[in-house]
Parts: C-alpha cells; sequence; structure tokens
C-alpha cells in the first residue's frame, strides 16, 4: 500500500525477513470484525502469495451474538464454538490462517500473557503491513483496544531487549480499517483499496457470518460507496472499495 489517496493492489511480494513468504498481520477485535472491514484486502494480499495471519482477540460472543442468543437453552460455550466456525470458514474463503487468542466479549481483557503472544506473533510472522481497528469508537470499546495492543505489541517486538535471542521486526506500516460508524468515531480514509477483483471472495466471506446477517447489505453499501470516492480520486473506474487510515507517515522516493 503506497499511495496516499488510491491504490488498485497490493506492491508486489518482495524480500521478507522471514526467508519464506511476505506476511501481513491483522488484529481483529472479534470473529467477524476482520471480514466486514478488511476481508478485501486479506484477500488481494492471500492472491498475491502473502501469508495472512488474522489475530482474533474475541469470538464477539456476547456483544455481537444477539440472534444466537435469542435461542432457547444457548450457552457461551454453543456461541463460542459457533463464531469460531464462522470465521474459520471466512478465513478459509479470504486465503487467511486465523489464531484465536478467546480474551473474552464485553469486556474484552487483554493480559500481558495476551500481549506478550502477540508480540511474538509479530517476530514470528514479521509482517510488512499490519491492520487494525480505528482509534475510537464510541459504541464498542473492545475495537479501539484492539489497535492498541496491536500497535503496543508492535513496539514490543521492536525492542531489543525483549527476548535478546529473537530478531526484532522493523517498522510496518499499520493501517486502520474502517469503524462501522466513522464519523463518529473521528476516522476518516488515507488509502481507498480497489478490492473489485475479489468482491466476490469478501460477500462469500461475510455471508458465513450467519450471527449478524443483518450487516450483509450495510457492508456491500459501504464498499460500493468506497469504490464511487476511489473513481474519484483517481483515473480508474472501481467498483468495489475499502477505506484505511495510515497511522504512521507513508515513506517512499515518490509522492506518485
Amino acid at each position: 500500500m503506497s499511495a496516499l489517496s488510491y491504490i488498485q493492489a497490493p506492491a508486489p511480494a518482495g524480500a521478507s525477513a522471514s526467508a519464506s513468504r511476505p506476511a501481513v498481520l491483522v488484529v481483529s477485535a472479534h470473529a467477524a470484525d476482520f471480514v466486514w472491514r478488511a476481508g478485501g484486502a486479506i484477500a488481494l494480499y492471500a492472491e498475491r502469495g502473502y501469508d495472512v495471519k488474522v489475530a482474533c482477540l474475541s469470538f464477539g460472543e456476547r456483544g455481537e451474538s444477539a440472534r444466537m442468543w435469542r435461542q432457547p437453552g444457548m450457552t457461551i460455550e454453543r456461541v463460542k464454538a459457533a463464531r469460531h466456525e464462522e470465521a474459520q470458514q471466512a478465513a478459509d474463503i479470504l486465503g487467511a490462517t486465523l489464531e484465536c487468542f478467546d480474551l473474552g466479549d464485553y469486556p474484552l481483557r487483554v493480559t500481558d500473557a495476551a500481549l506478550l503472544r502477540l508480540a511474538d506473533l509479530y517476530r514470528a510472522l514479521r509482517p510488512e503491513v499490519v491492520l487494525s481497528h480505528s482509534r475510537e469508537d464510541i459504541y464498542n470499546f473492545d475495537h479501539p483496544l484492539a489497535t492498541h495492543v496491536a500497535q503496543e505489541a508492535r513496539v514490543i517486538a521492536q525492542a531489543h531487549g525483549y527476548k535478546p535471542e529473537v530478531p526484532v521486526i522493523g517498522a510496518p506500516p499499520v493501517f486502520l480499517f474502517e469503524p462501522h460508524q466513522p464519523e463518529q468515531c473521528n476516522w476518516k480514509p488515507d488509502v481507498l483499496l480497489d478490492i473489485s477483483s475479489v468482491w466476490e471472495k469478501k460477500q462469500r466471506a461475510f455471508a458465513t457470518m450467519a450471527a449478524q446477517e443483518h450487516l450483509w447489505a450495510y457492508y456491500t453499501r459501504v464498499a460500493l460507496q468506497r469504490g464511487a470516492q476511489a473513481t474519484r480520486n483517481s483515473d480508474r473506474q472501481v467498483t468495489y472499495g475499502e477505506g484505511y487510515a495510515r497511522v504512521f507517515p507513508q515513506v517512499s522516493e515518490s509522492l506518485a
């Protein structure tokens, strides 16, 4: 991702510190978040040979599973199992691997052990790109916590004094994907990503999220809106898009 206002596709896979494949890390608060907000980016990078890892901090078993809780005799274990299955199916469709931390939901609480587990994942994966939530979300406090943890773990993974026997990571750029109500979360996109070529995959992925079927049409409209904005801000015709906000300055040899 290198352009400031529009991106058609990820940059070609380059050299990576891990001798295998270049990688992308997605830190998702809940089981469905990565699908609605970053499913297109995940599918694009996976198609280009990247190792895309989704670190899912919670199954969203309380706040994002209302439909399941309306069923008689529902239990927390059954909800978790169902949301895990949905997330796994979606990750498989998009071409990502899924790692679930199961840190609870409403409230989500991140222990030091979980934080260091995520830092270790950075060290092992050595991502070239990191995706997570907006810094603010007045409707869901788990989301800004997830992005805080994603960036704190990134800093730990850069520290020479943390597990000095393991090489530190560099400075992968962090992109914050779109919250459900961006105007209320002080979020605006710096990057518009063209996901038209993988829209069918993203659509199939979010169709696995039966617990949140009411959001299918909403996120289709979001993708069409971002696609229209990408067309407006480029010389390309874009049908479906995703929006991202950068955390750190772009480092480049060119402004184009």
